[in-house]
């Protein structure tokens, strides 16, 4: 019998089995890197990365140039195999490209390089330092710092210390680990990365070189937060400062920081929901990237993302909270789609419950219904399409405070946990119920406690340890397959957003609104004028405020009610009904002067922002008097601004329009 003939796709998925065994191997050939090899085996293992890079570029461009019609036997689903091998393919590409960064960074010496320079060695030292002292502008020949960050040493010769402590510099050697002592008199090396200029020797240094310091600073920090911590953040800033005094008091475990996430959020609308659920436009800035017209269905095209999942916070466990003289405004969590080096959607905030009898646990409210606060809600949708092999939900348990002593206002955060979606092979994490770990610190810490006299504790029997991991901080997360109803609704999201369950349908519902105006009733595909369509003028704040959001889900829950289950099938019916409820609620709302500002954390001004936004919505649906308000001789509203009725399309996603 002859043997079977291998098709095109066939031997190009056994080459990419042979790149992915290739990849693994230099993969741990480069975590024994610092023990195993010097700079030799740095240069073959860039070698080897180099030339893995190149054959998976030419593997790729041979894939997207493979037909069916080139194979010799009918192959079923053909187009989806190949999809799928060009999205392993990528996931390789993006491994390399960080194993590329990571040997690109100047690595740590060996014990064999750490020994006494030879004559010839010093010679070029005796000229480089000559160099130096001709110009000491360029580098302040700083002796004290302070470390910012604990260090264990890793090899004979390190100095482990901790944060905070005062070294004194005996020789800054150019590979970055330099020779320090600290106060007990014990010498080794440590990276300079972890070092920073005391507080009084900054200021007295400010005037002449603070520009300069600043930017070395940045450039330092880099390399080491992506190596030993996987995480591209940068340090925290004053507000470390109030963090420290709180800490010093006792006010606070040491393992609490200022919250990253709250202080990305106050930067902009970047990490915003708003900011995602805009249309990004393609490069030729002439049509859009994520937003396109199904003219068979006459709807918006589904677009089937890497990750779309439905995700459940259950409960948080062991969570310390401030001690006397601090008083919690809020417990919550923020969560984001992150892939090691930076944040990749909108960060989502879900508020969480506490019993006095119990305050170090947090629970969640899952399955919102009615008009509870979507704040409450524990049920959440995660969609992502990045193809990065290190994808995962960043979550970070934190609580807004005030001091009693000062009124002092602040975010912290009470620790962070990573859930990876994809394992080493590149398979997709069992959805399941997942119990994980709550680190200390911020995301760019390696090795922090929430609470350390735990882990100080956690010495001695089996037993005893046993009982120390069981007060250890947890969180208790879900991860599931949507539904087919909800699969089909999340396909009609950008590619990248997380959010409440409960506010889906809204979500998709704005989408198709959108792609009627921006796509389907464009004149032509050049055509940027303005268009006025309110709704999508103002959606994008709403989407900001959650008490309007709920009001506007509470009143189309009631006006869905009313519709029959032909109607409810029926787009264009949906498409109109959601634009004129939209209008008789939460429109008349954004620019009512009897709406009081919303204040985060402020339990009275929410309680009365809470009433009045159900008083007017409930009443505007029911008796149309949102626009009736808009229409009447005295309108009790703002200035009127042609923002409110106006779109552009030649933003991509700004914040003016």
């Amino acid at each position: 019998m002859p043997l079977k003939r291998k098709g095109p796709l066939q031997t190009l998925q056994r080459e990419t089995d042979d790149i992915k065994k290739q990849v693994d191997a230099l993969v741990r050939d480069v975590q024994q890197l610092d023990r195993t090899v010097g700079s030799a085996g740095l240069t073959e293992a860039s070698q080897r990365c180099g030339d893995l890079q190149k054959s998976t570029e030419e593997t790729m461009k041979t894939l997207k140039k493979l037909t069916k019609a080139e194979e010799p036997a009918p192959v079923g689903n053909y187009e989806q195999r190949k999809l799928d091998e060009e999205r392993r393919l990528q996931t390789i590409q993006q491994q390399l490209q960080s194993l590329s960064v990571m040997l690109s960074v100047p690595q740590k010496p060996t014990q064999s390089e750490k020994v006494t320079p030879s004559a010839s060695q010093d010679e070029e030292s005796e000229e480089e330092s000559e160099e130096e002292d001709e110009d000491d502008d360029e580098e302040k020949q700083t002796d004290f710092f302070v470390v910012v960050c604990t260090f264990v040493g890793e090899q004979e010769g390190d100095l482990t210390v901790q944060k905070g402590d005062f070294l004194r510099i005996l020789t800054k050697n150019p590979d970055g680990w330099w020779l320090a002592e600290d106060s007990k008199g014990r010498k080794g090396l440590v990276p300079k990365t972890f070092l920073k200029v005391p507080q009084d020797q900054e200021e007295e240094e400010e005037d002449e070189d603070e520009s300069d310091t600043e930017e070395e600073g940045e450039e330092q920090l880099e390399p080491t937060t992506k190596l030993r911590c996987g995480f591209e953040t940068q340090p925290p800033d004053g507000a470390m400062n109030a963090t420290d005094v709180l800490s010093a008091m006792g006010a606070i475990p040491a393992g609490f920081r200022p919250s990253t996430l709250s202080r990305m959020l106050a930067e902009g609308n970047t990490y915003r929901s708003s900011y995602y659920i805009q249309p990004e436009l393609s490069q030729s800035q002439l049509a859009f990237k994520d937003l396109f017209w199904d003219s068979d269905t006459g709807n918006v095209r589904p677009r089937v993302a890497r990750s779309s999942l439905m995700l459940t916070l259950w409960s948080c466990r062991m969570i310390p909270g401030p001690g006397v003289g601090v008083q919690v405004l809020s417990r919550h969590l923020r969560l984001c789609v992150f892939d090691g080096v930076k944040v990749l959607s909108n960060i989502h905030t879900v508020r969480a419950c506490h019993s006095p009898k119990n305050p170090k646990m947090w629970t969640f409210s899952p399955r919102t219904a009615g008009i509870l606060p979507s704040l409450l809600d524990g049920d959440c949708f995660v969609r992502s399409d990045s193809p990065s092999p290190d994808l995962g939900i960043l979550f970070e348990l934190g609580v807004t405070y005030i001091r009693n002593s000062t009124g002092e206002r602040g975010d912290l955060s009470c620790g962070w946990a990573f859930l990876k979606l994809f394992d080493a092979s590149g398979a997709p994490v069992p959805h399941r119920t997942h119990e994980l770990n709550v680190n200390g610190g911020t995301p760019y810490e390696r090795g922090v406690d929430v609470d350390p006299s735990i882990s100080r504790r956690a010495t001695g029997s089996v037993f005893h340890q046993m009982l120390a991991s069981r007060k250890q901080p947890k969180l208790l997360v879900k991860l599931r397959l949507p539904s087919t109803k909800n699969r089909a609704t999340l396909n009609l999201l950008p590619d990248s957003l997380v959010g409440s369950t409960c506010s889906i349908q809204l979500l998709a519902l704005y989408r198709q609104v959108l792609a009627d105006a921006l796509v389907r009733d464009r004149p032509t595909i050049q055509n940027a004028d303005l268009i006025c369509n309110p709704v999508l003028a103002t959606f994008k704040e709403v989407l900001d405020h959650t008490d309007l959001l709920d009001a506007l889900r509470s009143a189309w829950a009631e006006k869905e009610s009313t519709l029959r289950r032909s109607h409810k099938r029926d787009c264009e019916l949906l498409k109109g009904l959601f634009v004129e409820v939209y209008m008789s609620t939460v429109f008349p709302l954004l620019w009512s002067p009897a709406l009081p500002p919303a204040q985060w954390a402020d339990e009275e001004q929410e309680t009365l922002r809470w009433n009045a936004v159900f008083a007017s919505a409930t009443l505007g649906v029911r008796d149309g008097a949102g626009l009736s308000a808009l229409l009447s001789v005295n309108p009790a509203q703002e200035a009127f601004d042609i923002t409110q009725l106006m779109v552009s399309l030649s933003c991509n996603k700004c914040s003016s329009c």
